[in-house]
């Protein structure tokens, strides 16, 4: 990929959990996933509202 092979790739690993905490480690994954995904879909130009139709609808009558 970047041309990081698996000591590298370890060694990064390590300094994270340093820097960060291993208690910290999932929160940031977790963060950096819904981050990508939310960038995903908006280039695409998905929209939540627009994938539930009928759940905006309930909304409005609520």
């Amino acid at each position: 990929m970047f041309g990081l092979g698996t000591s590298e790739l370890l060694i990064i690993l390590v300094i994270v959990m340093l820097v960060f905490g291993a208690s910290r480690l999932p929160q940031l994954g977790r963060g950096l996933g819904e981050g990508m995904r939310s960038f995903k879909d908006a280039i695409k130009g998905e929209d939540k509202s627009a994938a539930n139709p009928s759940q905006d609808q309930s909304k409005k009558e609520a």
